[in-house]
């Protein structure tokens, strides 16, 4: 670390000392993502050559964007990247969660039954499933599919001998790689792998759909590698590079993606039609720098778990623990520890460094929830953010960085209003 950072930040000796002692004990663990990263960047150049990207797949279209030539190239190159038969990736998907919705309820119909495999899902599916909210707002649950889940051992695994009786009958098999709200570890490709085996040994035909938000380019390999029949994620956490203002993407099996395609649009017409309005360039620079770009997270949330397990908090996961997603959860233990971290996150942030955030009812969300995001993109989560809901054991949970250095520097300010605040004393 480049001690002359303190002359721009006001940093405590005792804080620059202990950030430059937590990075070189990341060093080994620095190394391993950055080999990580060069596969993975490898990996999307070589779908851009076989793709013959050029410029006119930058154009974009208007109107019903018949024959958009960089709109068909993008979602080859994408399902290339992913490992899969095809993608279907638009900037109409407005989020992660719209673009799981529109998946569940273009693979599933009246009668069918979903099993989410890994508890219970994230909190803003819980009304699209119907487990929340009011009946007749046109749920899963309102158009006759039936919802079970298996929970989670204590530790967070899975139980994979429940898994193999509850889908039995079922449709689709649910699984949530990132952890949402919850303290389990992210489930990592080999994870994934047990889960669609356990799920397969009890119904072989059974679709296993694959929440991947936060997971893009995290490990070499991506659910589809390990028999993950369709992918969902969003462009404006991993797979966009932070460079993507908005969208998402399903990757997987062909019919799937185009039942999919049929639910976004409309039957018949599917992926053929959808203007782009000059959104190609973007999104397509942004799968570019994605593998760089979650690197630089991944780095930022090691650098972080092993900072604040020095100042004495627990932290997971840990830094040289596997990673299935860019995300540390931080247990700070009550809510002035909680609001003072996103406090200084919150002043590490390029944009509105100078807002305080504060606690408020989040559409979605069963809690009041705080966030802290100066982003370029509003709700980017693959830049520096942490958010937590107000309730027990007020943790803290952290994802982004899309420098290193930004966010290195973003994590230190948390610790240093916390520090102010008086609630850590080194």
């Amino acid at each position: 670390m480049n001690s002359k950072i303190n002359e721009l930040y006001d940093f405590s000796p005792e804080l620059m000392e202990l950030a430059m002692k937590a990075e070189e004990n990341c060093a080994g663990a620095f190394q391993r993502i950055s080999e990580v990263s060069e596969y993975n960047g490898a990996k999307v150049l070589k779908a851009f050559s076989d793709n013959k990207v050029s410029e006119p797949c930058f154009y974009g279209s208007t109107g019903y964007g018949y024959g958009d030539m960089g709109r068909d190239v993008i979602d080859k190159v994408f399902a290339q990247a992913l490992g899969t038969e095809d993608a279907l990736v638009r900037f109409n998907f407005v989020s992660g969660t719209h673009a799981l919705s529109v998946a569940l309820f273009g693979v599933l119909r009246a009668g069918d039954k979903m099993v989410s495999i890994t508890g219970k899902p994230y909190d803003t599916l819980e009304e699209v499933i119907g487990i929340s909210g009011d009946k007749g707002n046109g749920s899963l649950m309102d158009y006759g599919v039936e919802y079970a889940q298996v929970d989670l051992n204590e530790d967070g695994s899975p139980k994979l001998d429940e898994i193999t009786k509850a889908v039995k009958g079922a449709k689709i098999a649910y699984i949530q790689r990132s952890r949402g709200y919850s303290l389990r570890g992210a489930f990592t490709v080999d994870d994934i792998g047990e889960m669609v085996k356990a799920a397969r040994k009890g119904n072989p035909g059974i679709i296993v759909m694959v929440d991947n938000c936060y997971g893009e380019f995290v490990e070499e390999r991506e659910p589809s590698a390990v028999g993950a029949d369709i992918m969902i994620g969003s462009l404006i956490k991993n797979a966009g590079g932070g460079i993507a203002r908005t969208g998402g993407y399903i990757a997987g099996r062909a019919d799937l993606v185009e039942l999919c395609s049929y639910r976004l649009t409309c039957v018949g017409m599917g992926k053929e039609v959808g203007c782009t309005l000059g959104m190609n360039r973007e999104i397509l620079l942004g799968l570019f720098f994605a593998p760089d770009v979650v690197s630089n997270a991944i780095k930022t949330s090691a650098f972080a778990s092993e900072l604040f397990t020095m100042l004495g908090f627990e932290c997971s996961p840990r830094k040289d623990d596997p990673r299935g997603d860019i995300i540390t959860a931080v247990k700070l233990g009550d809510e002035e520890h909680l609001t003072a971290f996103c406090r200084g996150i919150q002043k590490g942030a390029p944009v509105d460094s100078f807002v305080t955030p504060e606690a408020w009812d989040m559409p979605g969300y069963s809690s009041q929830v705080i966030m802290a995001a100066g982003a370029f993109t509003n709700g980017a989560s693959i830049e520096l953010s942490a958010d937590a809901p107000i309730r027990e054991p007020f943790a803290v949970w952290m994802q982004g960085g899309i420098t290193y250095t930004s966010g290195k520097l973003g994590v230190m300010l948390a610790a240093q209003e916390m520090i102010k605040s008086g609630l850590i004393k080194l």
